[in-house]
């Protein structure tokens, strides 16, 4: 069972971010794009930023994911804009979990991890080829 200091299931951040999410939806104007899947429960986030400049313009999320994966996410889209690329790359679980003030079983870490994962590709895809493109192309489109 996934608690919080009030012995909930959920705290109301994730619970509201996974009802409401904030920065779902397409990104017409990214040019750095990375999607993943975790193997082990079928979660799968879509990452799309706008990076200008070496810093994330914007950055929206799509996907068919968890209440804790889809919260990590919508929170992980509100932190970046405005972040170099090295400074949004630096972020960690522990800057969402501060967020959605939970407490997460370890079982349940990759449900966190997997948009940070999924950032990072999308951003080295941009660093490799000296400008933002898409990993994406390949994969399976989401809606």
């Amino acid at each position: 069972m996934i608690t919080v200091g009030r012995g909930v299931l959920y705290s109301d951040v994730i619970r509201e971010r996974w009802r409401r999410p904030r920065f779902r939806g397409s990104l017409a104007e990214a040019n750095a794009v990375a999607e993943d899947v975790n193997p082990l429960c079928g979660d799968r986030v879509r990452v799309m930023l706008r990076v200008a400049d070496g810093r994330v313009a914007e950055a929206r999320f799509a996907g068919d994911s968890c209440a804790i994966c889809t919260a990590s996410a919508d929170v992980l889209a509100e932190l970046v804009p405005g972040r170099t690329t090295g400074d949004a790359l630096a972020l960690g679980a522990e800057d969402l979990l501060a967020i959605l003030n939970a407490d997460i079983r370890p079982t349940r870490m990759r449900c966190v991890t997997l948009p940070l994962t999924v950032l990072a590709a999308a951003l080295k895809s941009a660093s490799l080829s000296g400008h933002p493109r898409s990993e994406a192309a390949s994969r399976t489109p989401l809606p």
